[in-house]
């Protein structure tokens, strides 16, 4: 509606995992360096975590893109909600592993010989489990059991679960699979600076030549969103809309203000 408008050639606050917008913010890189470690150095299970809309899953996507194709073998599991066993067979199901076994038994074997000729292969294993804090505390138990493949010397697969802050105390009341995650990193929200930065970025990325936000309104965007990536875009994404309705150049602290006493965000 309003792309010709503003001179964009995409949505630039769209909430979607697209890794074409993914945001380098200082804590965005260290999570990303640390799941780079955690796969690259068969270090067996990582967890990271952060509050609703920061951008987990989208990190997640560029960290996967980042990974050569080549060297590894890679499932997502998204939200997963299924008892036990039913887990572990969308787990084979992910990774094309055809026909799936229904005895437990036998969905153990096929993943150990899987896992097996994975390496054999010299391909490395990684499943990615979002939204982890769905699950149950029986299914993390799996997860931690499928951390018992190894060889003489490594793990034979990589678990990375995401997830929100209620993953971490899930995590921590089974006290064997808290001790194997060697890598974990809460990704926090933005400060000011990097929500300016992330505003501006956005608009680049989309083919705008110029910043259609003013500073106080991307400072009203910041104290009411307090940075989380996906209220950052609901906001930004409607202040345009808004804006181009009524003809502005710019996006204004009214403008943004309207929206927030309207109560079209949260």
């Amino acid at each position: 509606m309003y792309l010709e408008y503003w001179g964009f050639q995409k949505f630039p606050f769209d909430n979607v995992p697209d890794p074409e917008f993914f945001f380098l913010s200082k804590p965005h890189e260290e999570g990303l360096a640390r799941l780079i470690y955690a796969v690259e150095m068969k270090k067996g299970c990582a967890l990271l975590s952060g509050d609703v809309g920061c951008g987990k899953t989208t990190l997640s996507k560029v960290f996967i893109d980042r990974i050569s194709d080549a060297q590894f073998s890679v499932a997502i599991v998204s939200n997963p909600c299924a008892e036990p066993k039913e887990f572990l067979q969308d787990i084979l199901y992910k990774f094309q592993v055809h026909p799936v076994p229904d005895r437990k038994v036998e969905i153990l074997q096929t993943l150990n010989h899987m896992l097996e000729q994975h390496m054999k292969e010299k391909k490395e294993t990684l499943l990615v489990v979002d939204e982890a804090q769905l699950l149950a505390e029986e299914t993390l138990e799996e997860i931690r059991l499928l951390l018992n493949f190894q060889s003489s010397n490594e793990f034979l697969m990589t678990v990375l679960l995401l997830g929100q802050p209620e993953l971490i105390d899930k995590v921590k009341r089974i006290k064997q699979l808290d001790q194997r995650i060697a890598i974990r990193f809460f990704l926090r929200p933005f400060n000011l600076k990097e929500t300016a930065n992330y505003i501006l970025y956005r608009q680049q990325k989309a083919g705008g030549e110029k910043n259609v936000f003013t500073k106080e309104a991307i400072i009203m965007v910041y104290n009411h969103t307090q940075g989380s990536p996906r209220s950052i875009n609901n906001l930004c994404d409607l202040a345009l809309l808004i804006a181009f309705g009524e003809k502005k150049e710019k996006i204004s602290s009214n403008t943004i203000r309207n929206i927030i006493d309207d109560g079209a965000v949260v």
